[in-house]
């Protein structure tokens, strides 16, 4: 059975439905031809009931018409020729008597009958059934008549008849034969026919089929074609071609992160492979190893911390971190932040200006974590001597944190990318908080684990606003009886 499993396993499509096919076609034209061979038996046998019918209330008349059973004995001929199959059963004899008319060809023996009175029509439910050897249908009838007129001749005769159902029994057995061969030749019709609307009907597959085996890793843009394609394999290409856009975007994503990663670490690498040879070129000094070694600590730090980042974005992506909420007061939290930043943006002569209230449901960590990097990123990018404004609110929905800052020469196209990671818009000044262009991904990484958003935007000309949203507790408990979406 595991042979024939495996076998059925390595069909093709069209071979599949193809027998599934005719093996339906098999059970309708079976079952039809049952119904046909059964109603056709049925019809025969009522024909043979009514014939015999005939025949024997014929006799009845035919007696009563006479005046004595000496006119039939001596005129047998007459009612022997009347029963029409030369294999038909007549009998004719006075009760408890033997035959004195008798034409039983195949001496067949009749069943226990007890013979219809006089005056009781003969009907098919008092016909009974028996079969010759050969498996022939036998119907027989037992009836009682009266000879003469009002029967004063005071003779009464009983009739045992039987029609034997040959050429009804010739005549199902070529039919069928005609309707097995008319069921094999519909079910080969119907397999050919079938079989090759399938391989019509399927070309559509096997064209995409093919246009998919073109699809390789250097070949991701190749979508499948959707113009005259059928309904339901439109909707496949669609869901296909769909599936193979976020594929490639995922894919040029991984392979630029990988670009980007292998640039960031390069740097680092490089300087403390140049420092260190620089100095092991000739001897030093004491506080020239001390220098050397304390160089190559802040580019060690630095690799921490890039791996850091990237360990953590790595298990936010797959939703791995387990995300304890509480409720932060957002006037005394972004308090704390403003004056933690507040002597870096004193060097830049950037101010602060907090407008907060309510509360927020979120990770304190996180959303420390996520705050502190758009206010380094206001102070990085924000232009000297201005200012960076602060706002907080919240309601039923969540609450809202904004961080405005004026920035000159921010394109949609940058504001675009401003999430993506090791994104810097101006390497220039990157340097001056030791960016390594993670920050904002990590911001957006956040977001997506309190199920959350991260937008940017230019609220006006020369100003550019970063905004966090967090749904409220009685949101995010609904949104985790989902799965939450990937994040892109």
């Amino acid at each position: 059975m595991n042979a024939a499993a495996t076998s059925v396993r390595g069909w093709t499509l069209t071979s599949r439905v193809t027998a599934l096919f005719a093996l339906m076609t098999a059970l309708v034209v079976t079952g039809l031809g049952f119904y046909l061979d059964r109603a056709a038996g049925v019809a025969l046998s009522q024909r043979a009931d009514q014939a015999l019918i005939g025949r024997v209330e014929h006799f009845r008349n035919l007696m009563h018409d006479l005046y004595n059973v000496e006119q039939m004995e001596q005129r047998p001929a007459l009612f022997e020729s009347m029963m029409g199959n030369e294999q038909d059963v007549r009998i004719f004899r006075r009760q408890g008597e033997a035959p004195f008319i008798q034409s039983n060809p195949d001496h067949l023996q009749p069943p226990e009958m007890t013979p219809l009175p006089v005056g009781r029509p003969v009907s098919s439910a008092s016909l009974q059934t028996s079969f010759r050897p050969d498996g022939v249908k036998v119907r027989w009838v037992s009836a009682l008549a009266d000879v003469g007129k009002g029967g004063a001749g005071g003779d009464r005769v009983e009739i045992v008849a039987a029609y034997v159902m040959v050429q009804e029994s010739r005549m199902m057995h070529s039919y069928r034969w005609r309707i097995a061969g008319a069921a094999g030749a519909a079910i080969l019709l119907t397999s050919l026919l079938g079989f090759l609307l399938l391989r019509r009907g399927l070309q559509p597959l096997e064209a995409m089929s093919q246009r998919a085996a073109q699809i390789t890793p250097d070949r991701l843009s190749t979508r499948l074609e959707q113009d005259g394609m059928p309904s339901e394999l439109r909707r496949v290409a669609l869901s296909f071609n769909a599936m193979l856009d976020r594929l490639e975007a995922g894919y040029d994503h991984l392979a630029q992160f990988s670009g980007d990663l292998a640039h960031e670490i390069r740097t680092p690498i490089n300087v403390l492979m140049g420092q260190s040879q620089v100095a092991l070129g000739q001897r030093r000094s004491l506080e020239e190893y001390e220098q050397l070694l304390e160089s190559n600590v802040e580019e060690l730090q630095r690799l921490s911390r890039i791996v850091e980042n990237i360990l953590f974005l790595a298990q936010a992506d797959h939703a791995t971190l387990a995300v304890e909420c509480s409720a932060l007061d957002l006037h005394e939290e972004l308090g704390k932040v403003t004056d933690y930043f507040e002597g870096i943006a004193d060097e830049r002569g950037l101010r602060f200006e907090l407008q907060a209230q309510g509360t927020c449901h979120a990770n304190r960590d996180m959303w420390r974590r996520a705050v502190n990097n758009l206010v380094i990123n206001a102070v990085r990018y924000g232009e000297a001597d201005s200012v960076i404004r602060i706002q907080a609110e919240n309601d039923a929905s969540g609450s809202r944190i904004l961080v405005d800052n004026r920035c000159e020469g921010v394109t949609p196209h940058a504001m675009a990318r401003m999430f993506d990671r090791f994104y810097r818009g101006d390497r220039s000044r990157s340097a001056f908080t030791e960016s390594n262009g993670l920050g904002l991904a990590i911001v957006k990484a956040i977001m997506a684990l309190h199920r959350g958003t991260a937008a940017v935007e230019c609220p006006q000309p020369g100003w550019i606003r970063f905004s966090l949203f967090f749904p409220s507790a009685a949101t995010q408990a609904a949104q985790l009886q989902v799965p939450p979406p990937l994040p892109t």
